[in-house]
């Protein structure tokens, strides 16, 4: 099989030649520290992982008069009522920009700051409650830009899977609408309104989702092999089952709908705890669910477990120790997890084996053995080998 095939196949649920066994995205801070400052392409060439290339062209509604600013908000799809700048923080010592939505009623701000690993927020946009009103009236929503996503998947061509995922707002959105709400206000006082103000909650996450709805609405002929909705903050480590049906389900799952009906498959991604709410997020009836976050990595996922529970209504991704594995072991101890993934999750086909989620340091040797030993990993009359 192809990369491509075999992604696909496994993603229908199906038995590939082989235990597909990739990355999720690549940090540049480890191809620049342990990789000599290499690509992507290069990367998955050199370790003989089935790739993944990333990509998420948008376009501006030009109907609704949107279109892509400049100078200061160059890369925001801004109006004349809409407007994003950032503008670097004055301090030399501080890689942070400050962020402000304009609008004709008003102005939201948020910091961003940034070090050679990853990005946080030191200030969120949503401050009081009826800040929200402001992107209720006049926020901008990217569309799929279809004719670009279409020439990068035909120059990809067989070499692996075209993945995306549905935009967040803005400057430090994510997928997911519980998720991208968290984004706005900080989770904490996200998870607090749900139980002093659950209307205002609702609110925020239907703005956020009709937003989301308009890029999905979009995708018709896009050849997307993945795309990706969910976040960490809707884990069972973060929030409880009676969060997740009332306030992440009800907005998830339209969109996971919306999506299919359009012809994409979506992957639920969920960094953090899992295992109570395993059914619930497969009642949406994504393509496929990731990242299976082991104990050692802060998660609380048994793959064993999960594959009886949801391996014939979903493909599973993840379940990978990077924190353990891919750092200060054997590379036999690491084949060893890999091997024991397989057997935990790969019978019956379904399963791509991956790291849960990102690493930033890591032995290259370690990454290889990885790679090799789940190039290793054949299937047997429909069984783990």
């Amino acid at each position: 099989m192809t990369p491509k095939q075999r992604f696909i196949t496994a993603l229908e649920r199906g038995i590939p030649d082989r235990l597909p066994v990739t990355t999720h995205h690549i940090m540049p801070y480890f191809l620049k520290e342990y990789m000599g400052g290499i690509d992507n392409d290069t990367f998955f060439e050199r370790m003989g992982m089935d790739p993944i290339h990333w990509l998420v062209p948008m376009r501006p509604n030009t109907a609704r008069g949107e279109r892509f600013g400049e100078g200061a908000s160059a890369g925001f799809i801004i109006s004349d009522d809409f407007e994003i700048r950032a503008d670097p923080l004055p301090d030399p010592n501080r890689r942070g920009v400050r962020y402000t939505v304009h609008t004709p009623k008003g102005d939201l701000t948020a910091v961003v700051e940034t070090n050679d690993q990853t990005s946080w927020q030191l200030e969120h946009p949503i401050k009081e409650k009826r800040d929200i009103d402001l992107l209720g009236e006049f926020f901008t929503a990217p569309l799929c830009d279809v004719d670009a996503v279409r020439a990068e998947a035909e120059s990809y061509g067989e070499r692996g899977l075209v993945r995306g995922h549905i935009p967040g707002f803005e400057f430090f959105g994510q997928p997911g609408t519980w998720q991208d709400a968290a984004c706005m206000v900080g989770v904490q006082r996200l998870i607090m309104e749900t139980f002093e103000d659950p209307e205002w909650v609702h609110e925020l996450l239907k703005i956020l989702q009709r937003r989301k709805l308009a890029f999905v609405e979009s995708l018709e002929g896009a050849p997307y092999d993945l795309l990706e909705l969910g976040g960490g903050d809707a884990s069972s480590t973060v929030i409880s089952p009676a969060i997740l049906e009332e306030f992440v389900l009800p907005y998830d799952g339209p969109i996971i709908e919306a999506a299919q009906a359009r012809g994409q498959r979506i992957v639920y991604h969920t960094c953090g705890g899992m295992m109570p709410f395993l059914e619930r997020i497969a009642s949406m009836h994504p393509n496929a669910m990731e990242t299976f976050t082991p104990r050692g990595m802060g998660g609380d996922v048994d793959l064993a477990e999960a594959k009886r529970r949801i391996g014939d209504q979903v493909c599973m991704i993840g379940g990978f120790n990077q924190g353990r594995f891919f750092w200060d072991c054997t590379p036999e101890e690491t084949r060893a997890e890999v091997r024991r993934c397989f057997e935990a999750a790969g019978h019956g086909g379904g399963f791509i084996l991956c790291p849960s989620d990102h690493f930033f340091d890591a032995d290259p040797e370690l990454v290889a053995a990885f790679a090799d030993e789940g190039r290793k990993c054949v299937y047997e009359t429909g069984n783990a080998a």
